[in-house]
């Protein structure tokens, strides 16, 4: 099969990518391993504590959140994600083919107008009122 130099250098862009996703993936971990102290810092015998930090644990990690939280994470992730939608459109107008399309300004507030009609979903549902809960002690 004869592969010419342009499917070949389709090749190698996709290896390099799938190279580097590699590298971030794993890279981290490497590092770790390699800057990570050899020895505990264990010095009184608490083996059975997940960190070493030398501080007494006050109380125990098993304590309840409110659901608040992470519906004010998942919507800003969510508006965080969708801006990054925007960023490419942002870029794609300031070129000469789209230089007066009215239609594509149109497919731009009709994005935007989704994504406000979810922020007033989600305040509707109280997701933004931050009253404090108490939750009776287990």
């Amino acid at each position: 099969m004869d592969m010419s130099a342009a499917s070949l250098g389709d090749l190698f862009y996709v290896a390099a990518f799938f190279l580097g996703g590699l590298g971030f993936a794993i890279g981290p971990f490497i590092l770790v391993y390699f800057i990570s102290p050899r020895q505990t810092r264990n010095v009184a015998n608490k083996t059975e504590q997940f960190i070493e930090c030398g501080m007494e644990p006050i109380g125990s990690a098993w304590i309840r959140y409110g659901v608040v939280f992470y519906l004010y994470a998942l919507m800003f992730l969510a508006f965080d994600v969708d801006v990054l939608f925007l960023f490419p459109v942002a870029v794609a107008y300031n070129s000469g083919q789209f230089a007066g399309g009215m239609r594509d300004f149109v497919e731009v507030v009709i994005f935007v107008g989704i994504l406000s009609l979810a922020l007033v979903y989600a305040w509707k549902k109280g997701v933004f009122k931050w009253d404090r809960k108490v939750y009776p002690r287990q």
